[in-house]
C-alpha cells in the first residue's frame, strides 16, 4: 500500500471524526492518528476543558494535564497502552478538570482501527461529561454561559461581525446576605427580564456567572448600544420593587465588537472582561467599549491576545524574564533583583508588558503563566545564591493568581521542585490585587510567610496601597513608588512623603525600598530618610539574565 502523505491523512482524519460526531449523542468526540499523532476533537470540548483547539498534536499529553492527580497515572498507562497499539479498545471514567477550575466525572470510550496489515492507524471515540451543564440557566430560563460561548464560536465560524456587551451589577452579594438567596434570585429574574426588554428581537441575552449577563447582536448599532444601556442603567439605578422591597442597581457594563475570525473565544471573552472591570473599577458604570481602553487597534490587540492565549498554552513559548537590580542603600551591594515578564513575536514584535498583562489577567490561562514565572525566576535565582547568600528574588504576583484555591500549594510546590530557600523569595503585591478580600490575602501571606517566604507592598502611596492596608497585611517591605521619588531632589513635598512612608513602615517593622532611581543625587537624598534598599535606572535597566551574570559576577 502507497505510502500516505499528511494532507491525505488529514482528510482521513476529518472524515472519520465526522463519522464519530455524528453517533456521538451528546457526548464529545475525538479522533487521533496514531501515526502522526494529529487530533481533532469536539468545539464544545475544547471549550469546556479549555484544550488549545480542535486540532492538537499530542492530544493525549495535553489531556492528561487535565486529569485529576489522583487519577491520572492509571489513566496514562492506559492512553499510552492506546498509543502504542497494544489495546485496542478503551473504557474509563475518572474526574478532568474544566475551563472554570472544577472537576467533572467523565467516561472516555475508544477504539483502535487498525491498518490493512493490523497495525494501529486512528483511535477514535467519545468523551462524556457527566458534569455537562444544560444550556438553560434554571434561575432566569435565559441561556446560560455555556450557551453564550456556543453562539460566539458560531458568529466567528460564520465570519459575521457581532457586538458583545457583559452587563453586571455590583454589591449583588449584599442583597442576598440581607433578603436571602431567593429574594436574590427573583432580583436577577427581574434583572434578565429587563435586559431582553431593552434588546427585544435584536439580540439574545445570556445569564453569565454571578449577577452578570451578557448580549450578542448582529443588528444594532454602537451608538443604539450605548443609548439602550444607557436608558437601561438610569432604570436599574431608580429601582425595581422585588418582594415589596426597592432594589436600586448600579450597572457596569463592558463592549466588544469581533470583526476578526481568526480568534478562539476565551480570548474574545478576557478582552471582554477587560472592558467589563474598566467600566466597573474606574468609569462609574458607563458603557467601556473595547477600542477605547487600549492604545492599540482593538482588532490586533484580540488578535495578539489569542496569539498569547496560545502561546502560553504552548509552554510559555515567546515568554522571558528580564531582571532588574535591587542595591543595598548604604553599601550599593546587590540584594536582590525583581523578575519582569516579557513576550516576543516574530508577527508582533517586543510587546511591552502593559500592552497585555491587563488583559490576559482577566484570563484564565493567566495562572499558568505565572506558574512559570515563578518557576523559571527561582531557578535563574539558584545560580545567584553560592555569590550572594542574601540575594531575594521579587516576583509580581496577579489577582489571578491569588484566588486560586491551590495558590499556597503551587508556591510551595515550585519552591520543592525548584530547590529554591523560601527565605530566598519575595512575592510582591501589586496595584491591580486590590479587589481581593483582605482576609483571604491575610492569610495567604500568613501561612506562606511561616514557611519563611517574605512578601512586598508594591507601588506603595498610589491606588491599591495606603495605610489602612499596611496595617492590615503584614508584609516585611514596603516598595515606594516611583511617583514619589522622580523629584527627592528640588521638591519638599516629595521628601515629606518619602520620610513619612519611611516612619510608617518602621512602626509595622517593614524595610523599605525606593523604585525610580535614576541618578547619584537622588541615591544621596534618599539616604537620609531610612531608605533600605534602591532599584533603578541609575544602577540597571531590567535586562535578560545572563546580563545581569556579567554584571554581577560575585
Amino acid at each position: 500500500m502507497p505510502k500516505q502523505t499528511p494532507e491525505e491523512r488529514r482528510i482521513i482524519l476529518d472524515e472519520m471524526y465526522q463519522a464519530f460526531s455524528v453517533a456521538s449523542e451528546g457526548a464529545y468526540a475525538f479522533v487521533c492518528d496514531l501515526k502522526t499523532e494529529l487530533s481533532r476533537w469536539s468545539e464544545e470540548a475544547v471549550a469546556y476543558f479549555n484544550m488549545p483547539g480542535e486540532y492538537m498534536e499530542n492530544a493525549g499529553s495535553l489531556w492528561e494535564e487535565h486529569i485529576h492527580p489522583e487519577d491520572r497515572a492509571i489513566c496514562h498507562e492506559a492512553i499510552a497502552s492506546i498509543m502504542a497499539g497494544t489495546e485496542s479498545d478503551h473504557n474509563m471514567q475518572y474526574r478532568a478538570i474544566n475551563a472554570d477550575g472544577e472537576y467533572v466525572v467523565v467516561t472516555t470510550r475508544g477504539v483502535v482501527l487498525r491498518d490493512t496489515e493490523g497495525n494501529p492507524n486512528f483511535f477514535g471515540g467519545v468523551i462524556r461529561n457527566h458534569g455537562s451543564h444544560s444550556h438553560i440557566d434554571p434561575v432566569t430560563g435565559l441561556r446560560n454561559q455555556y450557551g453564550f460561548f456556543e453562539e460566539v464560536r458560531a458568529q466567528v465560524r460564520k465570519g459575521i461581525p457581532c457586538h458583545l456587551v457583559l452587563i453586571g451589577i455590583s454589591r449583588f452579594s449584599e442583597i442576598n446576605n440581607v433578603y436571602g438567596y431567593a429574594t436574590g434570585n427573583r432580583v436577577l429574574q427581574t434583572l434578565g427580564r429587563s435586559l431582553e426588554k431593552a434588546v427585544g428581537a435584536d439580540g439574545k441575552v445570556y445569564r453569565m456567572d454571578g449577577a452578570r449577563f451578557a448580549m450578542i447582536t448582529t443588528k444594532l448599532p454602537e451608538e443604539e448600544i450605548r443609548l439602550r444601556y444607557r436608558e437601561r442603567k438610569a432604570n436599574l439605578m431608580s429601582g425595581y420593587v422585588v418582594d415589596d422591597i426597592r432594589h436600586c442597581m448600579v450597572t457596569n457594563a463592558g463592549m466588544l465588537t469581533v470583526d476578526s475570525f481568526d480568534v478562539g473565544d476565551q480570548a474574545i471573552y478576557a478582552c471582554l472582561n477587560y472592558a467589563y472591570d474598566e467600566s466597573k473599577d474606574r468609569q462609574q458604570g458607563e458603557l467601556v467599549i473595547f477600542h477605547n481602553t487600549i492604545n492599540r487597534d482593538s482588532r490586533k490587540t484580540l488578535e495578539m491576545v489569542h496569539v498569547i492565549r496560545d502561546s502560553i498554552v504552548n509552554d510559555c513559548r515567546g515568554f522571558y524574564l528580564c531582571y532588574q537590580p535591587i542595591m543595598d542603600a548604604d553599601s550599593e551591594r546587590l540584594s536582590g533583583m525583581e523578575a519582569l515578564i516579557r513576550w516576543h513575536d516574530d508577527r508582533y514584535g517586543e510587546v511591552p508588558p502593559n500592552d497585555f498583562i491587563p488583559i490576559i489577567e482577566k484570563d484564565m490561562l493567566f495562572p499558568r503563566l505565572g506558574d512559570w514565572i515563578l518557576r523559571t525566576a527561582m531557578l535563574d535565582g539558584r545560580k545567584f545564591l553560592d555569590r550572594y547568600p542574601e540575594f531575594v528574588m521579587n516576583v509580581n504576583l496577579s489577582y489571578a493568581q491569588l484566588e486560586k484555591a491551590d495558590f499556597v500549594k503551587t508556591v510551595i510546590a515550585i519552591l520543592d521542585e525548584t530547590g529554591f530557600p523560601p527565605e530566598n523569595l519575595c512575592l510582591e503585591i501589586t496595584e491591580r490585587c486590590r479587589l481581593l478580600d483582605l482576609e483571604m490575602l491575610r492569610a495567604i501571606i500568613q501561612e506562606l510567610r511561616a514557611r519563611g517566604v517574605k512578601f512586598a507592598l508594591d507601588d506603595f502611596g498610589t491606588g491599591y496601597s495606603s495605610i489602612s492596608i499596611l496595617k492590615e497585611l503584614p508584609v516585611d517591605v514596603v516598595k515606594i513608588d516611583r511617583e514619589f521619588v522622580k523629584d527627592i531632589e528640588k521638591d519638599s513635598h516629595s521628601m515629606a512623603t518619602v520620610e513619612h512612608i519611611s516612619g510608617l513602615a518602621a512602626v509595622y517593622g517593614s524595610h523599605v525600598c525606593a523604585e525610580g532611581i535614576e541618578s547619584a543625587a537622588m541615591r544621596d537624598h534618599l539616604r537620609q530618610f531610612s531608605v533600605d534598599s534602591l532599584q533603578g535606572f541609575y544602577y540597571s535597566r531590567p535586562v535578560p539574565f545572563d546580563r545581569i551574570l556579567e554584571h554581577f559576577p560575585g
